[in-house]
């Protein structure tokens, strides 16, 4: 799936006109392209932050240029520090051809319905790296964890992707994508401290 963004070069450049097209309720923007020199360009700050909240860094985006349409990814964003909100944006342009190595999101569906209670979910990684064609890149890696039992951890070798002839799994295939583990009962372990500590002697001064 590929997302619409539309976009204008932008001719002026420099801190100073960066400032003013933020004022403009604009983001800075730039096109990379191997072997090839970067286009400046500007997007309009509400439909950036419309189709980065749907598509991520992940998926494939249709750049509209005026004339022109560039299949690209969002490879990185930079934030104000203290306002939070996205300052400029770094586009990566795609050769359909080409393969690319993208990070793909987990996500871990239905939490609240695990079976195995009282429990708790760990998550140990956000994404997996992988390699393949522009159109081949999943939204994201969807796993169902209701029927997850204790001490028997989810890794990247099981899930289906491994299989997929079109893409290369990069992330080591041994890694833990989530487990479950039993609560921990804090007020038992304080209680076993104190019942196997020794008491401790004090001297009286007058010896």
């Amino acid at each position: 799936m590929s997302y619409k963004l539309n976009a204008e070069i932008r001719e002026e450049i420099g801190k100073n006109k960066a400032k003013k097209i933020r004022k403009e309720n604009e983001i800075p923007a730039i096109i990379y392209e191997r072997n090839k020199k970067s286009i400046p360009l500007k997007v309009d700050s509400i439909e950036f932050m419309k189709v980065y909240r749907e598509a991520g860094t992940s998926n494939l985006v249709d750049l509209n240029l005026g004339n022109e349409n560039m299949p690209v990814i969002i490879k990185s964003i930079q934030k104000d520090p203290i306002k939070g909100n996205v300052i400029h944006v770094d586009f990566q342009k795609l050769d359909m051809k080409e393969k690319i190595k993208v990070e793909v999101p987990i996500i871990l569906h239905n939490r609240d319905k695990i079976k195995k209670q009282p429990s708790v979910l760990m998550q140990m990684i956000e994404n997996i790296e992988i390699e393949c064609l522009p159109s081949d890149i999943p939204e994201a890696i969807e796993i169902n964890v209701e029927d997850l039992d204790f001490n028997e951890p989810i890794k990247v070798k099981d899930l289906d992707i491994i299989n997929n002839p079109n893409l290369r799994v990069i992330t080591d295939h041994d890694t833990t994508i989530c487990v479950l583990n039993r609560p921990v009962d804090y007020k038992e372990e304080e209680e076993e401290e104190i019942e196997g500590s020794e008491p401790e002697l004090v001297k009286d001064d007058k010896e």
